[in-house]
Protein backbone atom coordinates (compact mmCIF):
# COMPACT_ATOMS: atom_id res chain seq x y z
CA UNK A 1 0.00 0.00 0.00
CA UNK A 2 1.12 3.55 -0.66
CA UNK A 3 2.22 5.61 2.32
CA UNK A 4 -0.47 7.87 3.77
CA UNK A 5 0.28 11.39 5.00
CA UNK A 6 -2.05 11.41 7.99
CA UNK A 7 -2.42 14.76 9.67
CA UNK A 8 -3.78 18.23 8.96
CA UNK A 9 -5.12 18.73 5.47
CA UNK A 10 -2.52 21.41 4.76
CA UNK A 11 0.20 18.75 4.98
CA UNK A 12 -1.36 16.39 2.45
CA UNK A 13 0.19 16.43 -1.04
CA UNK A 14 -1.83 18.07 -3.76
CA UNK A 15 -2.90 15.65 -6.47
CA UNK A 16 -2.50 16.43 -10.15
CA UNK A 17 -6.00 16.02 -11.58
CA UNK A 18 -6.43 14.83 -15.15
CA UNK A 19 -9.13 17.44 -15.76
CA UNK A 20 -9.71 20.99 -14.57
CA UNK A 21 -12.27 21.77 -11.84
CA UNK A 22 -14.56 23.20 -14.51
CA UNK A 23 -14.57 20.02 -16.60
CA UNK A 24 -14.83 17.89 -13.46
CA UNK A 25 -17.89 19.86 -12.39
CA UNK A 26 -19.41 19.40 -15.86
CA UNK A 27 -18.89 15.64 -15.66
CA UNK A 28 -20.36 15.46 -12.14
CA UNK A 29 -23.48 17.36 -13.22
CA UNK A 30 -24.14 15.09 -16.21
CA UNK A 31 -26.52 12.69 -14.42
CA UNK A 32 -26.20 9.14 -15.69
CA UNK A 33 -22.70 9.62 -17.08
CA UNK A 34 -20.29 6.83 -16.09
CA UNK A 35 -16.55 6.39 -16.06
CA UNK A 36 -16.86 4.16 -19.13
CA UNK A 37 -18.58 6.98 -21.02
CA UNK A 38 -15.83 9.42 -20.03
CA UNK A 39 -13.12 7.03 -21.19
CA UNK A 40 -14.90 6.68 -24.54
CA UNK A 41 -15.16 10.47 -24.86
CA UNK A 42 -11.47 10.85 -24.03
CA UNK A 43 -10.55 8.22 -26.62
CA UNK A 44 -12.48 10.18 -29.25
CA UNK A 45 -11.51 13.80 -28.54
CA UNK A 46 -8.25 13.31 -26.62
CA UNK A 47 -8.06 16.15 -24.11
CA UNK A 48 -11.31 16.40 -22.11
CA UNK A 49 -10.73 20.14 -21.82
CA UNK A 50 -12.06 20.29 -25.37
CA UNK A 51 -15.53 19.81 -23.89
CA UNK A 52 -15.38 23.55 -23.23
CA UNK A 53 -15.24 24.11 -26.99
CA UNK A 54 -18.14 23.81 -29.47
CA UNK A 55 -16.24 21.28 -31.58
CA UNK A 56 -15.59 19.05 -28.59
CA UNK A 57 -19.24 19.14 -27.58
CA UNK A 58 -20.39 18.28 -31.11
CA UNK A 59 -18.11 15.25 -31.03
CA UNK A 60 -20.24 13.81 -28.21
CA UNK A 61 -22.79 12.75 -30.82
CA UNK A 62 -20.35 10.09 -32.00
CA UNK A 63 -20.12 8.41 -28.58
CA UNK A 64 -22.68 5.64 -28.16
CA UNK A 65 -24.52 4.82 -24.96
CA UNK A 66 -24.49 8.19 -23.23
CA UNK A 67 -27.92 8.91 -21.70
CA UNK A 68 -29.65 11.79 -23.44
CA UNK A 69 -29.90 13.81 -20.23
CA UNK A 70 -26.14 13.49 -19.67
CA UNK A 71 -25.41 14.31 -23.30
CA UNK A 72 -27.56 17.44 -23.05
CA UNK A 73 -25.88 18.50 -19.78
CA UNK A 74 -22.46 18.29 -21.43
CA UNK A 75 -23.56 19.97 -24.65
CA UNK A 76 -25.27 22.87 -22.84
CA UNK A 77 -23.87 23.04 -19.30
CA UNK A 78 -25.50 25.13 -16.60
CA UNK A 79 -22.83 27.82 -16.50
CA UNK A 80 -24.03 29.43 -13.25
CA UNK A 81 -23.99 26.05 -11.45
CA UNK A 82 -20.55 25.20 -12.89
CA UNK A 83 -19.08 28.52 -11.78
CA UNK A 84 -20.50 28.03 -8.27
CA UNK A 85 -19.04 24.51 -8.17
CA UNK A 86 -15.59 25.74 -9.20
CA UNK A 87 -15.68 28.47 -6.53
CA UNK A 88 -16.62 25.91 -3.88
CA UNK A 89 -13.86 23.53 -5.03
CA UNK A 90 -11.32 26.33 -4.72
CA UNK A 91 -12.52 27.38 -1.26
CA UNK A 92 -13.30 24.06 0.42
CA UNK A 93 -10.08 22.14 0.01
CA UNK A 94 -11.96 19.30 -1.67
CA UNK A 95 -10.02 17.00 -3.98
CA UNK A 96 -11.60 16.30 -7.33
CA UNK A 97 -10.59 12.88 -8.65
CA UNK A 98 -11.78 11.97 -12.15
CA UNK A 99 -11.82 8.48 -13.60
CA UNK A 100 -8.79 9.16 -15.83
CA UNK A 101 -6.60 10.04 -12.86
CA UNK A 102 -4.13 7.47 -11.49
CA UNK A 103 -5.55 8.37 -8.06
CA UNK A 104 -9.01 7.05 -8.92
CA UNK A 105 -9.62 4.01 -6.67
CA UNK A 106 -8.78 0.92 -8.75
CA UNK A 107 -11.47 -1.39 -7.35
CA UNK A 108 -14.18 1.19 -7.96
CA UNK A 109 -12.94 1.69 -11.50
CA UNK A 110 -13.75 -1.96 -12.26
CA UNK A 111 -17.51 -1.67 -11.80
CA UNK A 112 -19.73 -1.09 -14.81
CA UNK A 113 -21.37 2.10 -13.54
CA UNK A 114 -18.42 3.72 -11.79
CA UNK A 115 -18.90 7.48 -11.30
CA UNK A 116 -16.89 9.76 -13.60
CA UNK A 117 -15.78 12.02 -10.74
CA UNK A 118 -15.34 11.77 -6.99
CA UNK A 119 -15.29 14.70 -4.58
CA UNK A 120 -13.05 13.89 -1.60
CA UNK A 121 -12.57 15.70 1.71
CA UNK A 122 -9.73 14.15 3.67
CA UNK A 123 -6.93 11.93 2.45
CA UNK A 124 -7.51 10.68 -1.14
CA UNK A 125 -4.83 8.01 -0.73
CA UNK A 126 -7.05 6.05 1.68
CA UNK A 127 -9.39 5.25 -1.23
CA UNK A 128 -6.79 2.80 -2.55
CA UNK A 129 -6.45 0.98 0.79
CA UNK A 130 -8.06 -2.46 1.36
CA UNK A 131 -11.59 -1.79 2.57
CA UNK A 132 -14.49 -3.63 4.16
CA UNK A 133 -17.95 -2.09 3.89
CA UNK A 134 -20.18 -2.37 6.96
CA UNK A 135 -23.86 -1.45 6.68
CA UNK A 136 -27.14 -2.11 8.44
CA UNK A 137 -30.23 -0.71 10.08
CA UNK A 138 -30.64 2.96 10.95
CA UNK A 139 -32.53 1.86 14.08
CA UNK A 140 -30.54 -1.11 15.35
CA UNK A 141 -30.83 -2.88 18.66
CA UNK A 142 -28.26 -2.02 21.31
CA UNK A 143 -26.50 -5.39 20.80
CA UNK A 144 -26.45 -4.79 17.03
CA UNK A 145 -24.85 -1.39 17.48
CA UNK A 146 -22.31 -2.84 19.92
CA UNK A 147 -21.49 -5.68 17.54
CA UNK A 148 -20.89 -3.26 14.66
CA UNK A 149 -18.60 -1.12 16.80
CA UNK A 150 -16.71 -4.13 18.14
CA UNK A 151 -16.27 -5.75 14.73
CA UNK A 152 -15.19 -2.47 13.11
CA UNK A 153 -12.59 -1.96 15.83
CA UNK A 154 -11.26 -5.45 15.20
CA UNK A 155 -11.13 -4.99 11.42
CA UNK A 156 -9.46 -1.58 11.70
CA UNK A 157 -6.80 -3.03 13.99
CA UNK A 158 -6.29 -5.76 11.42
CA UNK A 159 -5.48 -3.11 8.81
CA UNK A 160 -8.77 -2.82 6.93
CA UNK A 161 -10.31 0.56 6.21
CA UNK A 162 -13.99 0.59 7.23
CA UNK A 163 -16.29 2.04 4.58
CA UNK A 164 -19.91 2.97 5.25
CA UNK A 165 -22.54 5.59 4.53
CA UNK A 166 -22.53 7.99 7.53
CA UNK A 167 -26.15 7.08 8.28
CA UNK A 168 -27.62 6.70 11.76
CA UNK A 169 -27.35 3.34 13.46
CA UNK A 170 -25.01 0.64 12.16
CA UNK A 171 -23.17 2.97 9.76
CA UNK A 172 -22.27 5.38 12.56
CA UNK A 173 -21.28 2.56 14.93
CA UNK A 174 -18.99 1.12 12.24
CA UNK A 175 -17.26 4.45 11.62
CA UNK A 176 -16.89 4.96 15.38
CA UNK A 177 -15.40 1.51 15.87
CA UNK A 178 -12.71 2.19 13.28
CA UNK A 179 -11.92 5.55 14.86
CA UNK A 180 -11.78 3.95 18.31
CA UNK A 181 -9.08 1.61 17.02
CA UNK A 182 -7.06 4.50 15.60
CA UNK A 183 -7.74 3.07 12.16
CA UNK A 184 -9.07 4.55 8.95
CA UNK A 185 -12.64 4.95 7.74
CA UNK A 186 -14.43 6.30 4.66
CA UNK A 187 -17.93 7.75 4.54
CA UNK A 188 -19.65 7.69 1.15
CA UNK A 189 -22.26 10.43 1.20
CA UNK A 190 -25.60 10.78 -0.56
CA UNK A 191 -25.34 14.57 -0.75
CA UNK A 192 -22.83 17.13 -1.89
CA UNK A 193 -19.89 17.48 0.49
CA UNK A 194 -20.83 21.08 1.29
CA UNK A 195 -23.27 19.65 3.85
CA UNK A 196 -23.37 16.79 6.33
CA UNK A 197 -26.38 14.49 6.37
CA UNK A 198 -27.71 13.70 8.85
CA UNK A 199 -26.85 16.89 10.72
CA UNK A 200 -26.36 14.94 13.94
CA UNK A 201 -23.19 13.53 12.42
CA UNK A 202 -21.30 16.77 11.81
CA UNK A 203 -18.79 15.98 14.57
CA UNK A 204 -18.44 12.38 13.37
CA UNK A 205 -17.87 13.59 9.80
CA UNK A 206 -15.10 15.90 11.00
CA UNK A 207 -13.39 12.98 12.76
CA UNK A 208 -13.72 10.80 9.67
CA UNK A 209 -12.14 13.53 7.56
CA UNK A 210 -9.14 13.56 9.92
CA UNK A 211 -8.68 9.75 9.82
CA UNK A 212 -9.88 8.92 6.33
CA UNK A 213 -12.18 10.60 3.85
CA UNK A 214 -15.64 11.85 3.05
CA UNK A 215 -16.55 10.91 -0.52
CA UNK A 216 -19.37 11.80 -2.89
CA UNK A 217 -20.11 11.64 -6.59
CA UNK A 218 -22.64 14.44 -6.15
CA UNK A 219 -21.70 18.07 -6.78
CA UNK A 220 -22.15 20.71 -4.07
CA UNK A 221 -25.67 21.85 -3.19
CA UNK A 222 -27.05 18.38 -3.90
CA UNK A 223 -29.74 17.77 -1.22
CA UNK A 224 -30.42 14.42 0.48
CA UNK A 225 -32.86 13.16 -2.15
CA UNK A 226 -34.26 9.68 -1.58
CA UNK A 227 -32.94 8.50 -4.96
CA UNK A 228 -29.36 9.47 -4.09
CA UNK A 229 -28.83 6.82 -1.43
CA UNK A 230 -29.37 3.68 -3.52
CA UNK A 231 -26.94 5.25 -6.03
CA UNK A 232 -24.27 5.87 -3.42
CA UNK A 233 -24.60 2.26 -2.19
CA UNK A 234 -22.93 0.96 -5.35
CA UNK A 235 -19.90 3.10 -4.49
CA UNK A 236 -19.75 1.76 -0.92
CA UNK A 237 -19.58 -1.80 -2.26
CA UNK A 238 -17.47 -0.87 -5.29
CA UNK A 239 -14.69 0.53 -3.11
CA UNK A 240 -14.59 -2.57 -0.90
CA UNK A 241 -13.34 -6.13 -0.92
CA UNK A 242 -16.62 -7.20 0.67
CA UNK A 243 -19.76 -6.03 2.44
CA UNK A 244 -20.81 -7.07 5.95
CA UNK A 245 -24.49 -6.57 6.89
CA UNK A 246 -24.89 -6.42 10.66
CA UNK A 247 -28.64 -5.91 11.21
CA UNK A 248 -31.21 -5.30 8.50
CA UNK A 249 -34.93 -5.68 8.06
CA UNK A 250 -36.20 -7.58 5.02
CA UNK A 251 -36.80 -4.35 3.09
CA UNK A 252 -33.70 -2.51 4.37
CA UNK A 253 -31.73 -0.30 2.00
CA UNK A 254 -28.64 -2.12 3.25
CA UNK A 255 -29.68 -5.08 1.14
CA UNK A 256 -29.17 -2.97 -1.99
CA UNK A 257 -25.53 -2.51 -0.98
CA UNK A 258 -25.23 -6.28 -0.63
CA UNK A 259 -26.93 -6.77 -3.99
CA UNK A 260 -24.48 -4.38 -5.64
CA UNK A 261 -21.62 -6.25 -3.99
CA UNK A 262 -22.80 -9.55 -5.43
CA UNK A 263 -23.17 -8.05 -8.90
CA UNK A 264 -19.69 -6.53 -8.62
CA UNK A 265 -18.07 -9.82 -7.63
CA UNK A 266 -17.42 -8.75 -4.04
CA UNK A 267 -17.82 -10.96 -0.98
CA UNK A 268 -21.11 -10.64 0.92
CA UNK A 269 -21.27 -11.39 4.66
CA UNK A 270 -24.18 -11.32 7.09
CA UNK A 271 -24.52 -11.75 10.84
CA UNK A 272 -27.48 -13.95 11.82
CA UNK A 273 -29.80 -13.22 14.71
CA UNK A 274 -32.93 -14.35 16.49
CA UNK A 275 -35.84 -15.51 14.35
CA UNK A 276 -38.02 -13.22 16.48
CA UNK A 277 -35.99 -10.09 15.68
CA UNK A 278 -37.29 -8.24 12.57
CA UNK A 279 -33.80 -6.80 12.11
CA UNK A 280 -32.42 -10.29 11.54
CA UNK A 281 -34.67 -11.11 8.61
CA UNK A 282 -32.70 -9.20 6.03
CA UNK A 283 -29.50 -10.93 7.12
CA UNK A 284 -31.20 -14.33 7.05
CA UNK A 285 -32.47 -13.58 3.53
CA UNK A 286 -28.93 -12.81 2.39
CA UNK A 287 -27.59 -16.00 3.98
CA UNK A 288 -30.26 -18.07 2.21
CA UNK A 289 -29.18 -16.42 -1.05
CA UNK A 290 -25.54 -17.34 -0.54
CA UNK A 291 -24.02 -14.70 1.74
CA UNK A 292 -21.42 -16.05 4.14
CA UNK A 293 -22.67 -16.46 7.70
CA UNK A 294 -20.50 -14.59 10.20
CA UNK A 295 -20.32 -15.54 13.88
CA UNK A 296 -16.98 -13.93 14.62
CA UNK A 297 -15.02 -11.07 13.07
CA UNK A 298 -12.17 -13.48 12.28
CA UNK A 299 -14.54 -15.32 9.91
CA UNK A 300 -14.46 -12.30 7.59
CA UNK A 301 -10.67 -12.02 7.61
CA UNK A 302 -10.40 -15.71 6.82
CA UNK A 303 -12.69 -15.40 3.80
CA UNK A 304 -10.82 -12.31 2.59
CA UNK A 305 -7.49 -14.09 3.22
CA UNK A 306 -6.42 -11.07 5.24
CA UNK A 307 -3.72 -11.84 7.80
CA UNK A 308 -4.20 -10.40 11.28
CA UNK A 309 -0.72 -11.29 12.49
CA UNK A 310 1.04 -9.02 9.99
CA UNK A 311 -0.78 -5.88 11.14
CA UNK A 312 0.96 -3.63 13.71
CA UNK A 313 -2.32 -2.28 15.15
CA UNK A 314 -3.48 -5.82 15.84
CA UNK A 315 -0.29 -6.70 17.69
CA UNK A 316 -0.78 -3.72 20.03
CA UNK A 317 -4.30 -4.74 21.04
CA UNK A 318 -4.42 -5.97 24.66
CA UNK A 319 -6.62 -8.89 25.58
CA UNK A 320 -10.03 -7.74 26.90
CA UNK A 321 -10.49 -7.96 30.64
CA UNK A 322 -12.67 -10.79 31.86
CA UNK A 323 -15.98 -9.47 33.27
CA UNK A 324 -16.45 -10.10 37.00
CA UNK A 325 -18.46 -13.21 37.88
CA UNK A 326 -22.15 -12.86 38.70
CA UNK A 327 -24.13 -14.52 41.44
CA UNK A 328 -26.86 -17.03 40.65
CA UNK A 329 -29.81 -14.60 40.52
CA UNK A 330 -28.01 -12.27 38.11
CA UNK A 331 -27.04 -15.18 35.86
CA UNK A 332 -30.67 -16.35 35.89
CA UNK A 333 -31.85 -12.85 34.96
CA UNK A 334 -29.40 -12.61 32.04
CA UNK A 335 -30.44 -16.04 30.78
CA UNK A 336 -34.10 -14.98 30.95
CA UNK A 337 -33.35 -11.68 29.22
CA UNK A 338 -31.49 -12.99 26.19
CA UNK A 339 -30.56 -10.72 23.31
CA UNK A 340 -34.03 -9.52 22.37
CA UNK A 341 -35.72 -6.43 23.88
CA UNK A 342 -37.77 -7.66 26.84
CA UNK A 343 -39.96 -5.88 29.38
CA UNK A 344 -39.65 -6.14 33.15
CA UNK A 345 -43.10 -7.74 33.30
CA UNK A 346 -41.95 -10.56 31.06
CA UNK A 347 -38.81 -11.01 33.15
CA UNK A 348 -40.97 -11.30 36.27
CA UNK A 349 -42.89 -14.14 34.60
CA UNK A 350 -39.73 -15.88 33.44
CA UNK A 351 -37.73 -15.64 36.66
CA UNK A 352 -40.29 -15.35 39.46
CA UNK A 353 -38.27 -12.47 40.92
CA UNK A 354 -40.06 -9.33 42.18
CA UNK A 355 -40.27 -6.46 39.70
CA UNK A 356 -38.49 -4.08 42.11
CA UNK A 357 -35.56 -6.46 42.41
CA UNK A 358 -35.35 -6.93 38.64
CA UNK A 359 -35.34 -3.17 38.06
CA UNK A 360 -32.50 -2.74 40.56
CA UNK A 361 -30.52 -5.63 39.07
CA UNK A 362 -30.97 -4.30 35.56
CA UNK A 363 -29.56 -0.96 36.62
CA UNK A 364 -26.44 -2.64 38.01
CA UNK A 365 -26.08 -4.78 34.88
CA UNK A 366 -26.47 -1.69 32.71
CA UNK A 367 -23.67 0.07 34.61
CA UNK A 368 -21.49 -3.01 34.00
CA UNK A 369 -22.26 -2.86 30.29
CA UNK A 370 -24.02 -6.23 30.29
CA UNK A 371 -27.50 -4.94 29.33
CA UNK A 372 -28.83 -1.90 27.52
CA UNK A 373 -32.17 -0.06 27.73
CA UNK A 374 -34.46 -0.24 24.73
CA UNK A 375 -37.44 1.97 23.76
CA UNK A 376 -40.69 1.07 25.50
CA UNK A 377 -39.14 0.34 28.89
CA UNK A 378 -37.49 -2.84 27.64
CA UNK A 379 -33.96 -4.17 28.06
CA UNK A 380 -31.72 -6.42 26.04
CA UNK A 381 -28.52 -8.25 26.79
CA UNK A 382 -25.27 -6.94 25.36
CA UNK A 383 -22.79 -9.25 23.63
CA UNK A 384 -19.67 -10.07 25.60
CA UNK A 385 -16.57 -8.49 23.96
CA UNK A 386 -14.41 -11.09 22.26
Amino acid sequence: RRSRPWGPAAHWPMLAPMVSPRIGAMLARARGLTAAHVRAIAALIGDLERLSEPAGRRALQAVDGIPEAARAALASPDEAAIEADVAWIDDSGVRLIDCLSPDYPPLLGEISDAPPVLFVLGDPAVLASPQLAMVGSRSPTAPGRATAREFATYFARAGLTITSGLALGIDAASHEGALLAGGHTIAVCGTGLDRVYPREHEALAARIRERGALVSEFPPRTPPLRSNFPRRNRIISGLSLGVLVVEAARDSGSLSTARHAGEQGREVFAIPGSIHNPLSRGCHKLIREGAKLVEDAADVLTELKFSLETQPLARREPAPAEPPPLDKEYEMLLDALGFEPTSIDVLVERTGLPGESIASMLLILELQGRVAPHPGGRYCRMPTPR
